[in-house]
C-alpha cells in the first residue's frame, strides 16, 4: 500500500509542474561498481564475498518557486543474490514559503551532532551497508514521511512525521558471522508495528543560536529499530518473534568553535515505554546516552575528529534479577570512543581516512582505513577495509570478529 500512494504521489507531482521543469530542471547521477570481500574466513553460506554489485543512480532535480520536485532512484545487479533491484532513495515534493516550508515523500533526515554515533538520530540506519564497506551515505534509509519547517524569531522548528515504520537494516546472516543466544530456533517471525495513526512516529528539533552556542531540542516518540527476540517460552522455545518496543527519547545538543576546533555535547534519555519498571528481560530497559566530540584541523588539510560517548542502563537492579541466563550480560554502563583522522594529498585529490572505534568497556573495536583517490572531476576510486575484534564474542564488535573484510568502491559521475 505504500509504494501505491507513493507512486501516484510522484506521478501527481509530475502531472502537476511538468511545466515548471523546463525553466529549472537538474539530472545527474553516477555508475559505480562496489565489491567486498571476506579476509579472514568464509561468510556462513560458504560464500567469500560481502558485498559484489554494479548499480546506477539518477538524481533529478527541478521545479518553480515556492514549488520543488526531488527524485533519486537507484538501479543495482547484486551478484551474490543473482537479481536486479529498483530501490527510490527519495522522491518528495517540497513547498517554500518564507516562514515555513513543507516537505512530503520519501527523504533522508539528519539530526544530531554524532561522527557514526547516533543519539537523537532516531531514523533507520543500514548497517549491513556499514559494516561491508559500501559508501558511506548508503548508511542512511530513507523515510515516507511529511517534514514542516516553521521559523519564528525565537527558534527555528523541524517536525517529521512518518506513518510507516522503517527498521534498521541489519547485516545478512547468510554474510556475516554474528552472536545469535538462540541458534536452534529457527522459526522466526518478524513483527513491525502496523501502520496506522496511534503508531505514527512523531520527531520534533527546536534549534537556534543560544550565547554562541548552536543549540538543540529533540523530542521522538516512536519505536526502536532494532528488534528485541520474544520466544514462545524461556526454557524450551520452538518459536520466536522479533518485536520493536515502542520507545521515547527526549534529547539536546551544544556546539560552538572553541580552541581552533569544534567542540560538541549531545545526551538523549531513551524512555522504554514497554518496560518503564525493567522487570521485562525480553525489553531493553530506559537508558541515557551522552557524546563529546572535538573536531580540529591540525595542519593544513589534515583534520582530527574524537568522540567519548557513554550509555548508562536505568533500573539495573532488575535487569540482573530478571536477566535470561543464556543471553550476554550488559553492563551498567558502557562507553566507547571514536577516532577518525583525514589527510588531503596531491592537490586534494588524495584522501587518505582512518576511522576507529574502541569500547574501554566491551574491550572491542573496528578498524577502518581508507584510500581514496580522485582520477578527474569525475572519476573516483576508494580501497579500504573493516577489521573487528573483542575480547568475548558477545560485544557488539567482538561478535564480528570473524567478519573482516576488504572492500573496493569505483564511482563514474555525470
Amino acid at each position: 500500500m505504500r509504494k501505491i500512494v507513493l507512486k501516484a504521489f510522484l506521478l501527481a507531482a509530475v502531472f502537476l509542474s511538468q511545466e515548471s521543469y523546463a525553466g529549472d530542471f537538474s539530472a545527474n547521477g553516477f555508475l559505480q561498481g562496489n565489491y567486498s570481500f571476506g579476509i579472514e574466513t568464509s561468510n556462513p553460506d560458504g560464500g567469500d564475498f560481502k558485498w559484489a554489485e554494479e548499480r546506477g543512480q539518477l538524481k533529478l532535480e527541478g521545479g518553480q518557486e515556492p514549488l520543488r520536485l526531488f527524485l533519486k532512484t537507484d538501479v543495482s545487479f547484486d551478484h551474490l543474490d543473482g537479481d536486479g533491484e529498483a530501490e527510490l532513495r527519495e522522491a518528495y515534493l517540497g513547498l517554500t514559503r518564507e516562514k515555513w516550508d513543507l516537505r512530503v515523500g520519501r527523504q533522508i533526515v539528519t539530526w544530531g551532532l554524532g561522527d557514526l554515533i547516533f543519539i537523537n538520530d532516531t531514523f533507520p540506519k543500514d548497517y549491513e551497508a556499514f559494516f561491508s564497506g559500501r559508501p558511506l551515505e548508503y548508511l542512511k534509509i530513507g523515510v515516507d514521511a511529511v517534514k514542516a519547517g516553521f521559523y519564528p524569531e525565537i527558534a527555528s522548528f523541524e517536525l517529521v512525521i512518518t506513518p510507516f515504520f522503517e527498521p534498521n537494516n541489519l547485516p545478512d546472516p547468510n554474510r556475516f558471522w554474528m552472536f545469535d543466544p538462540m541458534t536452534n530456533v529457527t522459526n522466526r517471525v518478524q513483527k513491525e508495528p502496523a501502520s496506522n495513526i496511534r503508531n505514527t512516529e512523531v520527531a520534533l528539533r527546536a534549534y537556534r543560536d543560544m550565547a554562541g552556542f548552536d543549540a538543540s531540542i529533540y523530542v521522538y516518540k516512536g519505536f526502536y529499530r532494532t528488534p528485541s527476540m520474544v520466544p514462545d517460552s524461556l526454557t524450551s522455545p520452538t518459536r520466536i518473534e522479533l518485536v520493536y518496543p515502542k520507545l521515547a527519547v527526549y534529547g539536546a545538543s551544544l556546539q560552538r568553535s572553541i580552541l581552533g576546533g569544534v567542540a560538541g555535547f549531545e545526551a538523549g534519555y531513551y524512555d522504554s515505554l514497554d518496560d518503564r519498571s525493567g522487570t521485562d528481560p525480553l525489553i531493553p530497559n530506559s537508558q541515557t546516552r551522552f557524546l563529546l566530540s572535538y573536531q580540529r584541523q591540525v595542519i593544513e588539510d589534515f583534520s582530527v575528529t574524537v568522540q567519548y560517548y557513554g550509555e548508562y542502563t536505568h533500573d539495573y537492579a532488575e535487569y540482573e534479577r530478571t536477566r535470561i541466563a543464556s543471553f550476554p550480560k550488559e553492563p551498567r554502563f558502557r562507553d566507547l570512543t571514536s577516532l577518525r583522522m583525514t589527510y588531503l594529498l596531491m592537490h586534494q585529490n588524495m584522501r587518505l581516512q582512518w576511522f576507529s572505534f574502541w569500547s574501554p568497556t566491551d574491550r572491542d573495536y573496528l578498524l577502518n582505513p581508507e584510500v581514496r583517490y580522485n582520477f578527474s572531476d569525475h572519476v573516483w576510486a576508494a580501497l579500504g577495509a573493516n577489521v573487528f575484534g573483542g575480547k568475548k564474542d558477545t560485544t557488539q564488535f567482538g561478535s564480528l570478529d570473524r567478519n573482516d573484510n576488504m572492500y573496493v568502491q569505483t564511482r563514474y559521475e555525470f
